[in-house]
């Protein structure tokens, strides 16, 4: 099943990648909404994390095992509570057992 940790669905490419990947997210900068795009190759537990500038989580987008496919996840820059983040530089991250890369993105108000 390809839910995020909210239960949201995610969307699936049916042509499965051949490495892992996680891609520039888009917007860039972005208000109120960016999509994460990012690619499994095997049943692996993933995770997708958004951290703010002082290194300290803000937000997690996924985090459980997916089948391989390419995702696409959005973040509305609210917090694990629900809290509006404020403009500014914040980073994404996608962790797996093999994989691990982290990207900048920008908040604007």
């Amino acid at each position: 099943d390809n839910y995020d940790c909210d239960g949201n669905w995610l969307n699936v490419d049916e042509n499965l990648p051949k490495e892992y990947q996680l891609y520039d997210n888009y917007p860039n900068p972005f208000n109120p909404v960016t999509n994460i795009r990012f690619d499994v190759p095997k049943l692996d537990y993933v995770e997708i994390i958004i951290y703010n500038i002082n290194g300290q989580i803000v937000k997690t987008l996924q985090s459980n095992n997916l089948n391989p496919g390419r995702y696409n996840i959005s973040w509305d820059g609210l917090d694990d509570y629900g809290k509006v983040m404020p403009s500014g530089i914040y980073f994404y991250s996608m962790e797996s057992a093999e994989f691990s890369k982290k990207n900048k993105m920008i908040l604007i108000k």
